[in-house]
């Protein structure tokens, strides 16, 4: 374990996890998210209403990016944020901060590093998303924060599977509306999908990856595939990351 993974490992005595849940503006409920029960079987994972809090739900899907095009892209980077709209500048802030690592790691019971968080967002669903599968093993732990002021859709809601092959082996399904959590494990039968759906679905994501170089490596390429796509849409520079 190295030094910075070891400050966020909860397991370290004298360790205590700030609680900033009390705070008018600071947009999480780390408390709420602290006393929700994790689930073991068949992968640790965990869902809740409310992880951000709903008048900072309604101000970061406010001021969410739009791209105009499907697939992740990284999230501007801290030096951007005072480009961003405030409402979502806030979430990210608080989301990139030291204290809602720790509070992963606690609630996993895994070494976690800020330095390896990777964040990503994504706006828009295509109809070829959704396929069953289990993240790469160089993530540890994954986390999505939805933004979506309704769903009436059958499809797009999230579902943690049993099986890799059946859809409809549903641990949990996970509709994607303001401020709702669905965080897991990464394992080898960690999977999850979703029915197809086409339109806006927003969500920020958050991989714990392995170490700081894995983050970079996957930041890096998913800059190359965003830049990508936008030459390809029109879509211009976009913000800088």
């Amino acid at each position: 374990m190295d030094i910075q993974a070891r400050a966020y490992d909860t397991q370290t005595p004298g360790h205590t996890l700030p609680d900033h849940s009390a705070s008018l503006d600071w947009p999480l409920d780390i408390a709420g998210f602290m006393g929700t029960p994790l689930a073991a079987e068949p992968f640790p994972h965990l869902v809740m209403a409310g992880f951000v809090k709903p008048p900072a739900a309604v101000a970061a899907r406010e001021g969410f990016p739009g791209f105009g095009f499907g697939g992740v892209v990284p999230a501007p980077s801290k030096g951007m944020l005072g480009t961003l709209e405030p409402g979502f500048a806030t979430l990210l802030g608080a989301l990139r901060s030291p204290e809602t690592t720790a509070a992963f790691a606690a609630k996993f019971g895994v070494p976690l590093s800020p330095d390896a968080l990777m964040v990503t967002l994504r706006d828009r669903c295509r109809p070829q998303d959704g396929r069953i599968h289990t993240d790469s093993e160089s993530k540890v732990v994954t986390a999505l924060i939805y933004l979506n002021e309704s769903w009436t859709a059958e499809g797009g809601r999230l579902r943690l599977l049993r099986k890799p092959d059946d859809i409809d082996a549903v641990i949990a399904e996970v509709p994607p509306l303001d401020g709702t959590l669905v965080a897991f494990r990464r394992t080898d039968n960690s999977w999850h999908g979703h029915k197809p759906h086409e339109g806006i679905r927003r969500y920020i994501m958050l991989n714990w990856m392995v170490d700081a170089a894995a983050a970079k490596r996957e930041i890096a390429r998913h800059s190359m595939t965003a830049a990508w796509k936008r030459l390809l849409t029109g879509g211009g520079a976009g913000p800088s990351m």
